[in-house]
């Protein structure tokens, strides 16, 4: 099954406000998606498949998302638990800190595709605020009911 992701922060493949990268305020952007029946929570992975890395370069991973809830707001604090939405916990990025890191591509390099993925889980996860991609995709193994994306680019002329 397939989930609708949307963002008021931009449109899919359309290149991303500088204010939620690195070389701008760093603020992750709004996010939002559709309900998927039968899901107990949400989680998020952002990666930048376009990295010079063995594995995409992570900017973002969070999950317990509860339920009910069905957006972001744009600029999410960078915590391990949140209490908004309660319950919901993040996790360590390529840079080595908790919550998001706005995309930040070598200057000159053509676009980067950042690609936000929103699951739809059937259970909440027990892992850790502060875990890694490895972690959480482990965590996520036979829970996912659905899945989304939108990507964005970006490039530092």
């Amino acid at each position: 099954m397939k989930l609708a992701v949307h963002s008021a922060s931009f449109t899919t493949e359309s290149i991303l406000n500088p204010r939620y990268t690195g070389y701008g305020d760093n603020l992750s952007p709004a996010l939002s998606w559709s309900p998927v029946p039968g899901a107990r929570s949400y989680a998020i992975i952002v990666e930048d498949p376009d990295a010079r890395a063995a594995s995409p370069r992570v900017h973002w991973l969070m999950w317990n998302i509860p339920a009910q809830v069905t957006s972001l707001p744009e600029g999410v604090p960078r915590q391990a638990r949140l209490r908004n939405p309660p319950g919901a916990l993040q996790g360590k990025n390529s840079r080595g800190s908790i919550g998001y890191a706005g995309p930040q591509p070598p200057v000159g390099s053509p676009p980067h595709h950042y690609h936000f993925q929103v699951f739809a889980l059937n259970a909440l996860l027990i892992l850790p605020g502060g875990s890694d991609r490895e972690q959480l995709l482990d965590a996520m193994k036979g829970h996912v009911l659905a899945k989304g994306y939108l990507i964005g680019q970006f490039a530092q002329r």
